[in-house]
């Protein structure tokens, strides 16, 4: 399968204007890479303490949860829900990279650059309950942006045979962009499901999703990706 990478449509935004996206297409970026016809499923940091646990806007979620992203998330979580359908029920794997329980700001052995990161709220680190882990689902506690870091997350993909990692979950700017650079270098094939995934600020959301676009995968619609899922266009 080669999906279409939305790249150009992308350069609307009011960082970027034509001539820029013209910079990145004349130097070759953003061509579709294709998809494998073994994928997994990776749900990122979808806990409360990115989403906030009402369906609010991010101002309001952010007095519950400094680091949730409100509705931003919320919307996401919906679209997950439909890809995590699809992935069940076409045994495709589907694994949960986490954010730890950080109590301090050197938790994991990093100086955390916001204090607001740490928090003793065990609660907080819930999975969101539409998008949660079911039995068997592999839980991958990280400390670090990249779901690879210091896991076990390379093996566990080594010993399903996986080729293809659909990324989902938060943010698009840090753990999602910083799992799709790994798995690219890794040799992966990549796609990220442009709205299952989140951030706090549009501008910052999108900006991620054309740098990944150019550089390092895919970027699917929930549609799209959940007929893949099914096996109907791989």
């Amino acid at each position: 399968m080669s999906p279409p990478t939305d790249f150009a449509s992308l350069g609307s935004l009011p960082a970027l204007t034509d001539a820029d996206v013209a910079l990145y297409q004349a130097a070759g970026f953003g061509h579709s890479a294709g998809l494998g016809s073994h994928p997994a499923v990776l749900v990122i940091d979808v806990q409360y303490r990115t989403t906030g646990r009402e369906r609010v806007p991010i101002e309001q979620a952010m007095r519950e949860y400094p680091t949730a992203c409100g509705h931003r998330g919320w919307d996401a979580v919906d679209n997950i829900a439909q890809l995590l359908a699809a992935a069940r029920a076409s045994g495709t794997p589907v694994l949960f990279p986490h954010v730890a329980v950080k109590t301090d700001t050197t938790s994991g052995g990093f100086r955390l650059k916001s204090p607001t990161l740490a928090s003793g709220d065990h609660a907080a680190y819930e999975f969101v309950a539409e998008a949660a882990p079911i039995d068997g689902e592999p839980l991958i506690a990280k400390d670090h942006p990249s779901a690879f870091f210091a896991t076990s997350l390379i093996s566990q993909l080594v010993a399903r045979g996986v080729d293809t990692l659909i990324l989902t979950g938060a943010t698009t700017s840090g753990c999602v962009r910083a799992t799709a650079v790994d798995a690219f270098s890794l040799g992966f094939r990549v796609a990220v499901v442009a709205d299952a995934v989140f951030d706090r600020l549009s501008i910052v959301h999108e900006v991620s999703l054309f740098d990944i676009a150019a550089k390092y995968g895919d970027l699917l619609s929930t549609p799209v990706a959940t007929d893949y899922l099914r096996g109907e266009s791989r």
